[in-house]
């Protein structure tokens, strides 16, 4: 049950020492198995400890849920058999009932008229429901179940808004109305019944409580990339705009806690002149907002902590691995112990803490730690592992360190490196992230492990232009797509393959999103450094895919639009820079075989991009080679369909590098 993390700090990373150790690597399908526990929750008053598990196969789902005791963590559970579903997510409602949320997948025939004649079709559906399970008897109520009508028609009712803590007999959830809208609800966890509180518009997806009444509404665009996001104090009537914020790629506000004051909640937001992002209060009554909650210098908020009851806890960030700045301060060192329990190679995420902050319950993963949670008693001075996704021996995995690369004109980047298992010198594979102002971390990558695997190094590398370092860093990639940030990815290969010794000629570069466009435009600039390029739901003509987004946004004011213009460039400024910047108007200078994967779906890029771009590949005699993915879109294809892929990413590589 303690993973990689556990033995993280006696392996050390191949080429620091100059040794090297033969050991068996993992099989790509390895990779590829179910998760086995897919949560775990701390009961309210932190006397009882649930974890979800999902046992069986694909084909013969089986759900259960062993119950520990927290004053025994390592003594026998109760065990809760869920039948033949699929269990996803899982909280106590109270401290006598979990709410689990189940999917049952069946077939279903629908009808087509197609003239005077009519075909039908059978398609899978997949249906979300919560069920409430009283630990003591076992009885099992589903909610809404006096909603028969509803819940015949409703394929997604698994959606808990607010535990309401305060009150044990009921919970805050949406449905789908029957005229398209979503509902929120009022629900009793006992009996099941609901009661609709509040009613959404046409583009609504969600909402935010407050003493167990709507404060803060979401709305969705069609694209479901742009969240236009209101606030509404208690007493009011009429909802304000509050913010309009990337959903996809760069999401600058999200909700964080209530206080005890009506009408005040804390966010997380950046406000104008703000470098940082923090945690601050919101007066939805002014839309003021107060001033940085535990701020960390230097980084970006990455969320808020809280404990069972709502209250705020502390704010989380990223620097070497995940720290917290806590409002409490007697709550820093227990944070401590934790990491030094995992040897400081993993990133310890405490997601519940009781209300008298004596127990915990805390999710771990690193770069060989795919996902375990641990129960941690701070009086008894307790840490006990009590699920996991999967398992594995951190000798046969990669191992990774932190490197800090100072780029050609002198400024400092930092980037993952990963060593294959052993650490022997080998080729290396270039993973640039998505985004782009997203970065990497520490945390499991399957990916990195795959091709690790393989025997190769793995180089990802937060060039500028990245999120999570403020917004001063993520400004000095805007409008240099084609050039800055392409450079500092190719000052971070450079250092790898000094540093460690690594053969020059056998570097590839692999993206997806943002990384599909510094796939293809990193070998269309140096095709000299790169043996070859994956491109995964990538955009490859710039002009294009502006235009395509002034099309696409519906909004006024067109804030996606000029979203990207700021980011990308503007066409009527830098029309020909742009077009410079675009990998498919530079065929002619990529060498290496090609690979383009996208989503026939996707809504974030369209399929085109990669359509268009394979055109002018094999018009110009260029290898290339795309694949789409029916029904799936920005990468959001099931594992077996990964696990295709990746055997496709691995074999063209392997040649690349033979």
């Amino acid at each position: 049950m303690l993973g990689g993390c556990l033995l993280g700090g006696l392996v050390m990373a191949g080429g620091a020492s100059g040794a090297t150790r033969s050991v068996a690597p993992y099989r790509l399908e390895d990779f590829f198995g179910r998760n086995r526990t897919r949560a775990v929750s701390l009961s309210p008053n932190g006397a009882r400890i649930a974890v979800l598990d999902q046992l069986g196969t694909e084909e013969q789902p089986q759900g259960v849920i062993d119950i520990i005791r927290a004053e025994d963590p390592e003594g026998s559970r109760q065990r809760i058999e869920l039948g033949a579903v699929v269990a996803e997510a899982m909280r106590w409602g109270s401290d006598d009932r979990l709410l689990v949320r189940v999917a049952v997948t069946q077939a279903a025939r629908a009808q087509m008229a197609t003239g005077s004649n009519r075909r039908s079709r059978t398609a899978e559906l997949t249906a979300r429901r919560v069920i409430s399970i009283h630990v003591g008897t076992g009885e099992a109520v589903i909610l809404f179940n006096d909603q028969r009508e509803r819940m015949r028609h409703s394929v997604d009712m698994g959606r808990v808004v607010d535990m309401l803590p305060n009150d044990p007999d009921h919970v805050l959830m949406t449905a789908w109305e029957r005229e398209g809208v979503l509902g929120l609800h009022r629900v009793n966890i006992a009996t099941g019944a609901a009661e609709r509180i509040e009613r959404g518009s046409g583009l609504t997806i969600g909402w935010q409580t407050q003493g167990g009444a709507a404060v803060m509404r979401h709305d969705l665009n069609s694209r479901g990339t742009m969240e236009t996001v209101y606030g509404r104090a208690p007493g009011e009537t009429d909802w304000k705009m509050v913010r309009q914020t990337r959903v996809v790629d760069t999401p600058d506000f999200a909700w964080v806690a209530e206080t005890d004051r009506p009408g005040v909640v804390l966010v997380r937001a950046r406000t104008a002149g703000d470098d940082f992002e923090a945690v601050r209060e919101l007066d939805l009554r002014t839309l003021a907002m107060g001033q940085p909650i535990n701020a960390r210098s230097g980084r970006d908020v990455s969320y808020g902590l809280n404990d069972s009851a709502g209250n705020f806890l502390g704010a989380a960030y990223y620097a070497e691995h995940l720290e917290y700045e806590f409002a409490e301060p007697a709550l820093t060192p227990h944070h401590a112990a934790l990491r030094q329990f995992f040897e400081n190679e993993c990133d310890v995420h405490l997601t519940e803490v009781s209300r008298d902050r004596n127990r915990f319950i805390a999710y771990v993963t690193g770069p060989r730690e795919p996902g375990a949670w641990y129960f941690y008693d701070r009086a008894a001075r307790a840490i006990v592992g009590v699920g996991a996704r999967r398992t594995y021996d951190a000798e046969r995995l990669g191992s990774n360190e932190t490197l800090s690369v100072t780029t050609r004109d002198g400024a400092v980047i930092e980037a993952y490196l990963t060593a294959p298992p052993g650490g022997a010198p080998g080729p290396l594979v270039v993973l640039p992230h998505g985004g782009p102002e997203m970065r990497d971390t520490q945390a499991w990558d399957h990916q990195v492990q795959v091709f690790a695997a393989q025997g190769w190094w793995v180089l990802r590398p937060n060039f500028r232009g990245s999120g999570g370092y403020g917004l001063d860093f993520a400004r000095q990639g805007w409008t240099r797509w084609g050039d800055r940030m392409q450079e500092d990815v190719e000052d971070a290969v450079v250092h790898v393959v000094n540093a460690k010794g690594l053969p020059a000629d056998k570097v590839a570069i692999v993206g997806t999103s943002y990384g599909g466009y510094a796939a293809l435009m990193g070998a269309a600039k140096r095709p000299d450094l790169y043996r070859a390029a994956i491109g995964i739901c990538g955009v490859y003509d710039l002009p294009d895919m502006l235009a395509w987004e002034e099309r696409e946004d519906e909004l006024p004011g067109k804030p996606t639009y000029e979203f990207w213009t700021r980011r990308i460039g503007d066409p009527r400024t830098m029309g020909p820079a742009l077009a410079t910047a675009s990998p498919r108007r530079r065929v002619q200078d990529l060498t290496c075989p090609i690979l383009l994967v996208h989503g026939v779906t996707d809504t974030v890029v369209p399929v085109i991009q990669s359509r268009r771009m394979h055109e002018a590949l094999r018009a110009a005699g260029k290898a290339s080679e795309l694949i789409e993915i029916e029904g799936f879109g920005h990468g959001d294809w099931p594992a077996g369909q990964e696990r295709e892929l990746m055997e496709r990413y691995v074999t063209l590589l392997g040649r690349a590098f033979a």
